[in-house]
């Protein structure tokens, strides 16, 4: 794989995964934990999956300030400057904003993958050439890229990404590369059903490749109140300054996510469509779909469980403890430290409303 000194990527790895509760906590998300038993976090996997096109000084992190010693201790050779700290969290917006500037300082010709810290990809080298091909069609073109997923399935719990459906290639280097014609947001499961059928809509992966340049110009147009705030730092950024006047700005910043707030607006929006072995590891459910399962169809961490008459469960136990599970049926059941979760797989969207109840009824330290 080639690595441009213009190739910079940005990974975000601020968020608390409460879909993952118990296991995944404020103080500890599952962005930092090994969830899927291979000796490397998710974290660790995304940072060497992309340090193989970009160079490792141009890798940033943009995760809250209380992970700093979470990052450092798990990427033990990045540089401090390259961990941007956030106050609060305020969606991916002001994240990308904030990391815009970071990189104005250093290279006004760069060309930026935006990804997600805990995101699983099977095929890294067909991703990889997926992603230099997005970049290079950024670096020649005014556009704003997304990487989109052919489905597999009528998934409910996905963002969908329409595209127009001509014959003639927008860029014939890479015929995959197609114009965005809408964004959805997580259908229900009748919509999902026809997305599949009508064979132009792909999974929104949540990840981004654009120049510096066009983001920017793009922030300006159709964020122009978030970039106001950030262009003020101009000089601050890699400074001592730095933290003061993120600290200030967070606190006035709206909280808005990059699709929303740009992808849906901009009319200079393209898709490549591909298929690398993603998941967006968001819930139980997609974490069962990625390990590997039993002849009953149970997947089980932890030496001392024993199932009897039960199939198709995620159960997630403390290694010496003895677990006896009898007659469940598509379930979760995961014990972290003082918390233990049994909820059937089906009902897992509700996990955020248990995560809420519990914080209000039973304090934050079980959250």
């Amino acid at each position: 794989m080639a690595k441009s000194k213009h190739n910079y990527c940005v990974i975000m790895a601020g968020g608390i995964g409460a879909r993952f509760w118990p296991m995944s906590r404020t103080t500890h998300p599952k962005q930092f934990i090994d969830i899927l038993g291979t000796g490397e976090t998710l974290i660790q996997q995304t940072y060497k999956r992309f340090k193989r096109i970009c160079p490792r000084e141009n890798i940033y992190i943009v995760t809250n300030e209380i992970y700093k010693s979470l990052v450092q201790k798990q990427i033990p050779e990045i540089a401090s400057q390259q961990i941007l700290m956030e106050p609060s969290r305020r969606n991916t917006a002001p994240c990308v904003a904030y990391a815009n500037y970071c990189i104005l300082e250093r290279d006004p010709d760069a060309r930026i993958v935006v990804a997600p810290s805990d995101h699983i990809i099977l095929k890294e080298d067909i991703f990889l050439h997926n992603v230099e091909s997005a970049l290079n069609a950024a670096t020649e073109n005014d556009w704003l890229l997304t990487l989109g997923i052919r489905p597999s399935r009528p998934d409910t719990g996905y963002g969908y990404i329409q595209y127009v459906d001509g014959k003639k290639h927008v860029y014939p280097p890479e015929p995959q590369i197609r114009k965005v014609k809408t964004f959805t947001e997580k259908p229900n499961l009748e919509l999902a059903e026809t997305f599949l059928k009508c064979g132009d809509f792909l999974w929104n992966a949540g990840i981004f490749i654009w120049s510096l340049k066009s983001i920017m110009k793009a922030f300006e147009k159709h964020l122009p109140e978030v970039d106001m705030l950030f262009r003020q730092g101009i000089g601050k950024y890699g400074t001592k300054d730095e933290k003061a006047f993120i600290a200030s700005t967070y606190t006035v910043c709206k909280s808005i996510s990059i699709d929303y707030g740009v992808m849906e607006s901009a009319d200079n929006v393209y898709v490549l469509a591909a298929d690398f072995g993603w998941s967006d590891l968001g819930t139980w459910g997609s974490l069962y779909e990625n390990r590997t399962r039993d002849q009953h169809g149970n997947t089980v961490v932890g030496k001392n469980v024993m199932m009897y008459d039960s199939s198709n469960c995620i159960v997630n136990m403390p290694k010496d403890k003895v677990v006896v599970l009898e007659g469940l049926n598509d379930y979760i059941v995961v014990e972290s430290e003082n918390v233990l979760l049994v909820c059937k797989k089906s009902d897992e969207q509700q996990i955020r409303q248990f995560v809420n109840d519990v914080m209000l009824e039973k304090g934050e330290k079980y959250v």
